[in-house]
C-alpha cells in the first residue's frame, strides 16, 4: 500500500471528526463565549494569566501533551502487531475517548475556577475520592519527572547536536516573551523572530556539538524544571511552548511534505499476530498507544496548566479537542515514519526497522524513519531535525509535569492534609525534584512498566469524575460514560494480566503496584457508582 493514500484517510478522518463530533461535544458542555474563565477572575501574574491569543495556549497544551508518547507508543505497538491495528486504534480512540477526555476535563475544571481534576472529585464524587487521586496522581506526575528528564538526559548525551537548540529554544522563548507581552511587539512578527532563530540554533547545534555525560544533563534538566514551574507562565512556559509548537508544527508539515515527494510503499505488514510476549492486542496495545489516542496525562495539563490559562470558552474546542486530534496526526506520521521510511525484510543497511528497534533505541529507530521522509527537503539534517522535535516534546512535558505536580502537591499537602511547609512553591517544588531525583537515578527502570496502565487509568477514572460532574448537572452523560467504561475494563484486564505475569516472575513490586492500581480503581467506581444511585434515587 502506498503511504500516501494512508495519509489522505488520516488528514479526512481527523477534519471530519473535529468539525462532527467536537461540535458535538461543545454543545453538551454549553459553552458560553460570555462566561469569565479563572484566567480573568483568579488572576494572580503567575499561574493565572490568560493567553494572548488561542493560537498562543494551543501552543502551550499541544507541546505539553504531546510529549514522547504519540511517537513512542506506535513505533513500539506496530513491530510487534502490525500498523492496521495501531492505526484504527489511533483514528478511533483520538476522536470517541480522547478527544472527548481532553476537552471535557479542560471544561470542567474551567468551570471549577480552574482547579485540577482531583480536586474535581471532591465536587463530584466524594472528599475521599479526591485524597486518594491526588495522591496516585502526584506520584504518578513524579514519575513521569524522572523518566522524561532521563530519557532526555540520555540523549543530550548520545546526541551532542541537539544541545544548543534544546537549550537555546529557552533563550529564545524569554525574548518572545517580553516581545509580546512587555514590548506589545505584534504576534506575528514576534513569532517570526522567535522561528527564525530557533532554526539558527538547530542549524548551529548540527556544525558545533556540545559533550556532557549523563548526570551532568540530568541534573541540569531538573534545575530546569524547578525554575520553569516557579517563575510566571508568560515569561517563559508560554512562550517557549508556544515557539515549541512551531517545531513540532513544521515537523508534522514536513514529514507529510517528505511522505507525498517520496510517496514510499508501506514495508510493514499490517496485522502481525494476536498474541505476543507483551500480551494480547487488546488489552496491552491499548496500554502501549497511549497519547496517540487517549492518555490520562492529558486530563492533568487540560486541568493543570490550559484551564487557568484560556481566554475564553469559545476557544475550548480548538485546545482541547484539537490537540488531541493533532496528536493523533502525529501519531500516524510516527506510523508512516517506521513503516514505509524503513523496511521490513529487506533492504540497505542501517534502514531496517526491526534491527533499529532490537536495542530498544526507539528515538533513533523513529528519527531514522523520519529523516528518509524529509530527505529530499533537508537532506543529512533530516535524522537530526526529527530528533530535535522529539526532544522539544520531551523537555515541554517535563517543565508542564512539574508545575502541575505542585499543583496537586499544594492541593493535597497543603490544603487536605495542612502541611504548611507545601504552601510555600519553592519548597513544594524542591520535594517534587528531590523524588524526581532519586527515581532518575535508579529506581525508575523497576517501575516503568506498569506506568503505561496507570496512565490509562487516570483517564478511565477522569471520565468517570466528569460523567459523575455531568450527572450533578442532569446533562448527558452517554458521551463521557461509555468511553469510561471501556477504559476502565481495558486497564483493568491489562493490569490483571501485569499483576499474574509478575507474580510468576517474581518481581513482585511491580506486582504489588498493579494490586494496588487495580484496588484503587475499584475504590473510584464503587464511588461512582454510589453517586449514580444516589442521582436516581
Amino acid at each position: 500500500m502506498n503511504s500516501i493514500f494512508l495519509a489522505i484517510i488520516a488528514f479526512i478522518i481527523f477534519l471530519s471528526g473535529y468539525h462532527i463530533y467536537g461540535r458535538l461535544i461543545a454543545k453538551l458542555f454549553k459553552i458560553d463565549p460570555e462566561h469569565k474563565t479563572p484566567a480573568h477572575t483568579n488572576y494572580d501574574g503567575r499561574d493565572y494569566i490568560p493567553a494572548r491569543h488561542w493560537m498562543v495556549l494551543f501552543g502551550h497544551h499541544f507541546a505539553s501533551i504531546a510529549g514522547a508518547g504519540p511517537i513512542l507508543g506506535p513505533v513500539i505497538a506496530v513491530i510487534i502487531w502490525g500498523w492496521g491495528p495501531a492505526i484504527l486504534w489511533i483514528f478511533l480512540g483520538s476522536i470517541f475517548i480522547g478527544g472527548v477526555h481532553d476537552f471535557s476535563s479542560l471544561l470542567v475544571s474551567v468551570r471549577e475556577q480552574g482547579r485540577s481534576i482531583a480536586h474535581v472529585a471532591e465536587t463530584a464524587l466524594s472528599h475521599k475520592a479526591r485524597i486518594f487521586f491526588s495522591i496516585f496522581l502526584w506520584f504518578t506526575l513524579v514519575l513521569v519527572i524522572a523518566v522524561f528528564a532521563a530519557s532526555a538526559a540520555k540523549t543530550l548525551s548520545t546526541t551532542p547536536q541537539v544541545v544548543i537548540p534544546t537549550f537555546g529554544l529557552l533563550v529564545v522563548a524569554y525574548l518572545v516573551g517580553i516581545f509580546t507581552y512587555r514590548l506589545n511587539l505584534n504576534l506575528f512578527f514576534a513569532t517570526v523572530i522567535g522561528i527564525v532563530l530557533l532554526f539558527a540554533l538547530i542549524l548551529l547545534g548540527y556544525y558545533i556539538p556540545i559533550y556532557g555525560s549523563f548526570r551532568l544533563w540530568f541534573f541540569v534538566l531538573l534545575g530546569y524544571a524547578y525554575l520553569a514551574s516557579v517563575i510566571p507562565v508568560n515569561v517563559l512556559l508560554q512562550p517557549r511552548d508556544y515557539i515549541a509548537s512551531f517545531v513540532l508544527f513544521f515537523g508534522l508539515v514536513f514529514g507529510y511534505i517528505g511522505l507525498f515527494i517520496t510517496h514510499p510503499v508501506i514495508h510493514t505488514p499490517v496485522f502481525i499476530k494476536w498474541e505476543a510476549p507483551q500480551g494480547g492486542l487488546w488489552p496491552m496495545m491499548f496500554v502501549i498507544i497511549a497519547c496517540g489516542a487517549i492518555s490520562g496525562f492529558h486530563s492533568l495539563v487540560a486541568s493543570g496548566t490550559s484551564s487557568k490559562q484560556l481566554a475564553n470558552e469559545s476557544d475550548a474546542q480548538k485546545i482541547g479537542y484539537g490537540s488531541m486530534l493533532t496528536e493523533g496526526l502525529l501519531a500516524t506520521l510516527a506510523i508512516l515514519a517506521v513503516t514505509a521510511g524503513l523496511y521490513w525484510k529487506s533492504g540497505p543497511s542501517g534502514l531496517m526497522y526491526p534491527a533499529l528497534m532490537k536495542g530498544g533505541n526507539w528515538i533513533k529507530t523513529f528519527g531514522t524513519g523520519y529523516g528518509q521522509l524529509i530527505k529530499p527537503l533537508f537532506g543529512a539534517l533530516g535524522m537530526l531535525i526529527g530528533i530535535t522535535m522529539l526532544k522539544t516534546f520531551i523537555m515541554t512535558t517535563l517543565d508542564s509535569a512539574t508545575r502541575i505536580a505542585r499543583y496537586i502537591g499544594d492541593e493535597l499537602f497543603g490544603e487536605v492534609f495542612r502541611l504548611k511547609p507545601f504552601r510555600n512553591i519553592y519548597f513544594n517544588t524542591g520535594v517534587i525534584i528531590a523524588f524526581a531525583m532519586w527515581l532518575g537515578l535508579g529506581s525508575w527502570q523497576a517501575i516503568w512498566p506498569v506506568f503505561g496502565a496507570a496512565n490509562q487509568l487516570v483517564a478511565a477514572l477522569t471520565l468517570f469524575v466528569v460523567t459523575a460532574w455531568l450527572l450533578g448537572r442532569g446533562w448527558n452523560i452517554r458521551y463521557t460514560i461509555y468511553p469510561g467504561i471501556f477504559m476502565l475494563i481495558t486497564t483493568g484486564v491489562a493490569l490483571g494480566y501485569e499483576l499474574v505475569k509478575f507474580s510468576i516472575q517474581g518481581k513482585f513490586l511491580l506486582a504489588g503496584i498493579a494490586l494496588i492500581l487495580l484496588v484503587f480503581a475499584v475504590f473510584m467506581v464503587l464511588e461512582v457508582f454510589r453517586v449514580m444511585t444516589k442521582s436516581r434515587s
